[in-house]
């Protein structure tokens, strides 16, 4: 469970701003999304493959640039 404490004098908009970003970052709804569909190890091997080499050419483009 989250607790976000809120200060003194300081507006519910702002708190729950802070209630969101921490919820956002323990990462629940990405892991919600991922366990909604089975993806088979090769798939996601050869996801991270594609995204490496994604990357790796632009780092060489900025390179030459």
């Amino acid at each position: 469970m989250i607790i976000i404490p809120v200060k003194e004098g300081e507006s519910i908009d702002r708190a729950l701003k802070r209630y969101k970003r921490k919820y956002e970052k323990t990462g629940v709804v990405k892991e919600l999304r991922t366990r909604q569909q089975y993806t088979k190890p090769s798939v996601i091997k050869r996801a991270q493959k594609i995204k490496a080499a994604y990357v790796l050419k632009l780092r060489q483009a900025e390179e030459n640039m």
